[in-house]
């Protein structure tokens, strides 16, 4: 699940819970619908942070010795 699909996830729970008057739809409860949206939403974001978040890598090429070592960093 990635950042846009999560976003998403959160904005249709919201809207069920918050904006939809209709609170049962063929026996079901939209409002307890729309906060598991959320709920699912922000874990799927928090995981995703925790994943693709910081993400440090250290390259070393052959390099003659009188070289010193670049490190370089991988931003997503």
């Amino acid at each position: 699940m990635g950042i846009g699909s999560s976003i998403g996830l959160i904005a249709i729970g919201a809207i069920l819970a918050f904006a939809v008057t209709e609170a049962e739809l063929f026996g079901l409860n939209l409002t307890i619908i729309g906060y598991i949206l959320m709920a699912c939403g922000l874990l799927g974001l928090l995981f995703t942070a925790l994943i693709y978040g910081r993400r440090d890598r250290t390259v070393v090429r052959d390099r003659p010795r009188d070289r010193e070592i670049v490190r370089e960093r991988d931003y997503p």
